[in-house]
């Protein structure tokens, strides 16, 4: 498996499948998904995990003025297990560093089990509402200190 930094249209498929399932389980108001040309623009950094020609997983990072945040970070059902994911939020952390943002930052949704899972595995902790989101019985919270 190999992380590289892409567009987001090398992941197009996957990034449909999250969306489709987060507007299955979320009211619009709760849904924070980013399209394709939002997480294309120039704050953002996108990767992918492949094998061989196969995406297995995306994810993003936001680079704010003072944390970084993670955006669409999704793994391919047939993929899960593998540490896609884990890699990714690796290359996430790292992109970070590279630009010294104190936090990692994210917001994910209740019933999500298997994500906040993992975050707490890579020293995410769960804290309130930041940046432009509101308060939602929704969606947790969460941030790793990167200092």
């Amino acid at each position: 498996m190999k992380i590289c930094q892409a567009a987001p249209q090398q992941a197009a498929t996957l990034l449909q499948q999250s969306h489709a399932m987060m507007t299955r389980m979320y009211a619009p108001e709760d849904n924070h998904a980013l399209d394709l040309n939002a997480l294309a623009a120039p704050d953002i950094r996108f990767f992918i995990a492949v094998d061989g020609d196969q995406v297995l997983a995306c994810g993003a990072v936001k680079l704010a003025a003072d944390y970084a945040e993670v955006k669409s970070l999704f793994t391919d059902p047939a993929a899960r297990g593998r540490g896609a994911a884990y890699a990714i939020l690796t290359a996430i952390e790292a992109k970070a560093r590279d630009h010294n943002l104190p936090f990692l930052r994210l917001e994910t949704g209740v019933g999500l089990d298997a994500a906040a899972a993992l975050y707490r595995r890579f020293g995410f902790y769960e804290i309130g509402a930041f940046g432009d989101y509101p308060s939602s019985p929704a969606s947790v919270f969460f941030e790793k200190p990167l200092g």
